[in-house]
């Protein structure tokens, strides 16, 4: 058991966290798909999330710091089992059950799948510190490699989970709900048992970690923090809820459609995150991304969920294509920002250390989630679709700001 190779430790890990992320994406699309067809509106099919993306905030500002402590495997394990349990809680919903009591139910099994989501997250991102060589004699070498590995495990998670999007659609369609997350439970379970083989110390750090360790005193990491929450918030105040209703009530596409296509986008979204070193290359980028890199592609993204919700407002053309044209530009874009992103929090943290920062960045991520999320079922009510672009523009202008604070990390010899 011990004799794992720490690539092949990371290899479980990650195999676990593609598993997982199937089913996490699966089941985003099942319980809103399901709910609006009970006739819930989107603030109530938000309010499904809210104890989601809540407990992630708080699962990843204590779980880095029980991976510190305890090691990684622990983590990934209650994730894993976590998330079999939400699963299963959800196998008796039943749409004659009052509403309220659906609404309280459901949200209890969405924040045990929140914790769950963002303790395997933590663990398979934390992990990747631990298998990247040490390069003291050539930082930069050491660096570049750390982005590429990142952006791999960033874009085949986000592949996968478009893949899960569109099986959730398929799913509900074929088996209905109840089945379906029957299903995945089972499925996940499979993916738990192969991880049984993992060592108990991978990621735990030589001196215990003190409770008052869990909030970072890095400027860029604290940086870095704000404006990934302003980025994902930026995201899903209209991709979460408002999109996908959208598309569904406003356009009239089937539900296989919407996670159909919503599949796709994440999962083209994936490739370009795994293509991300290889594209900088191809521009003269050899070095790995630094503070001028984040501060670049945040600034372009700001422009496009505007320029989406002028061609709405004016009604420019057949407002299906704009959405689809312009959501294709944003995930793009998107995938740039975030690739770089998850560069730059390792980047800017040490491996003993790895999953008590990487904690505090992710709780800034999942926060950023629950704002947008929330905003988005809210906006939408209110103004639709265009007042949830307008505010993911402001949001997007807000991560730039916070990035234009950043300090060079401390082992890149000269900023990319």
């Amino acid at each position: 058991m011990r004799n794992l190779t720490a690539l092949q430790q990371y290899g479980i890990v990650t195999a676990n966290y593609w598993a997982f992320t199937l089913t996490d994406g699966a089941l985003r699309m099942l319980v809103v798909f399901h709910f609006h067809q009970l006739g819930y509106t989107t603030l109530e099919i938000a309010f499904l999330f809210l104890f989601y993306e809540f407990f992630g905030i708080v699962t990843n500002l204590y779980g880095g710091w029980l991976g510190a402590r305890f090691g990684l495997r622990l983590t990934l394990w209650a994730g894993t089992l976590l998330q079999v349990g939400a699963l299963l809680m959800l196998i008796p919903v039943a749409d004659s059950w009052p509403r309220w009591w659906s609404v309280a139910y459901v949200m209890v099994a969405q924040a045990i799948s929140g914790i769950a989501k963002d303790l395997n997250k933590m663990s398979a991102k934390s992990a990747i510190k631990t298998v990247v060589p040490e390069t003291p004699d050539d930082h930069s070498r050491g660096e570049t490699q750390l982005f590429q590995w990142v952006a791999i495990l960033t874009g085949s998670k986000n592949a996968l989970k478009g893949v899960g999007f569109f099986l959730g659609g398929v799913l509900l369609t074929s088996i209905g709900f109840n089945a379906a997350v029957g299903t995945m439970a089972a499925a996940l379970f499979l993916a738990f048992l192969m991880t049984l083989v993992l060592p108990g110390d991978i990621g735990r750090m030589k001196e215990k970690p003190a409770f008052t360790e869990l909030f970072s005193k890095s400027t860029g990491i604290n940086m870095l923090s704000l404006a990934r929450f302003f980025l994902f918030g930026a995201r899903d105040v209209w991709f979460v809820v408002a999109l996908p209703v959208f598309l569904q009530a406003a356009l009239g596409w089937q539900y296989w459609e919407v996670g159909g296509f919503m599949g796709l986008w994440v999962i083209g979204y994936g490739i370009v995150q795994g293509l991300v070193p290889a594209l900088r290359r191809s521009w003269g980028k050899s070095a790995p991304p630094g503070v001028s890199a984040v501060q670049f592609w945040s600034a372009v993204l700001t422009a496009i969920p505007g320029l989406i919700a002028i061609s709405l407002w004016r009604q420019v053309g057949n407002p299906g294509i704009a959405v689809v044209v312009g959501l294709a530009a944003f995930g793009v874009v998107f995938a740039m920002n975030s690739s770089i992103h998850s560069y730059m929090i390792l980047a800017y943290t040490e491996a003993e250390d790895v999953s008590l920062n990487v904690g505090f960045y992710y709780m800034a991520n999942a926060a950023g989630r629950l704002v947008g999320t929330l905003l988005s079922g809210a906006l939408f009510l209110v103004g639709g679709l265009q007042a949830c672009l307008w505010a993911s523009c402001l949001l997007v202008a807000l991560a730039f700001l916070s990035g234009t604070r950043l300090p060079t990390p401390p082992r890149q010899l000269q900023p990319a």
